[in-house]
């Protein structure tokens, strides 16, 4: 495993690597302490506003190549938190993930989450783990629309009752870590109707939300206006939830959400 390349923003630092396989994957360093990992070649979930499983999934990574990610940066980057965000999805390779880690945890970092909740039987393990937090891409709070969404990321009713099930064990002060994040999408799921069902679930699960704003990687999705945007955060804020937005990071073209890849030329 190598570094290949390394490009820059104003915002962040992207990094990509070459395995033994040639394969390539990239890892991305922002807010001056957190660098986002990738956890497989590609991604199966097939979500078509996401470049990042555009080729669909090529393997798993192991854990040594997870970790790798870290190994050759760490020296020159002063990274304290880890974040499983970068291509692929966390829980479809868990055994590795789950050791990559425990490394991370004995190094003294704090470690965060990003996933779809599928599979639903490892998002049961992760929520137990001392994690940092774990943002669950919901996108849609009906069925339909969130298969159109994220095709292969099974039932929404299955992951709403792994969630309620093991949102029961948990203590509150981990509760606090889990937020429900969903992606403004222009004339899809940005509806007075559709946000206020998001914002009905998030109270009734106890949990927070994350509103995200889209990178335009594909043509077929546009993001929504800056006006649209505080009056979907107000509208949630009014069900006396709390609401994290879109950092600047993670809009960025460069390294921003969605817009990693295998393929980068």
């Amino acid at each position: 495993m190598k570094l290949l390349q390394e490009l820059r923003s104003s915002l962040n630092r992207l990094f990509v690597f070459e395995l033994s396989d040639h394969s390539r994957v990239e890892a991305v360093f922002y807010r001056g302490d957190t660098l986002c990992l990738s956890t497989q070649v590609g991604c199966a979930l097939g979500c078509p506003f996401c470049i990042s499983g555009a080729d669909g999934l090529r393997r798993n990574l192991s854990a040594e190549e997870i970790l790798g990610q870290y190994e050759l940066l760490r020296s020159a980057l002063p990274v304290r938190r880890i974040a499983f965000a970068g291509i692929g999805e966390p829980l479809m390779n868990w055994e590795q993930v789950e050791t990559a880690f425990w490394h991370f945890k004995k190094s003294g970092l704090g470690v965060s989450f990003y996933t779809t909740g599928y599979p639903t039987s490892k998002l049961r393990r992760l929520l137990q783990l001392p994690h940092r937090g774990v943002t669950i891409s919901l996108h849609a709070v009906s069925e339909k629309k969130r298969k159109a969404l994220l095709p292969h990321a099974g039932r929404l009713q299955d992951l709403l009752q792994a969630l309620r099930e093991t949102l029961k064990e948990l203590p509150k002060r981990k509760r606090k870590r889990i937020s429900l994040a969903y992606l403004l999408l222009k004339g899809v799921n940005d509806g007075e109707q559709d946000l206020r069902a998001f914002g009905e679930l998030v109270r009734e699960l106890g949990l927070s939300a994350t509103l995200l704003r889209y990178n335009p990687t594909v043509k077929t999705y546009q993001d929504v206006e800056e006006e649209e945007y505080e009056k979907a955060f107000l509208l949630l804020r009014s069900y006396g939830i709390r609401v994290t937005l879109s950092t600047r990071f993670r809009k960025d073209s460069l390294g921003g959400c969605g817009t990693l890849t295998i393929r980068r030329v």
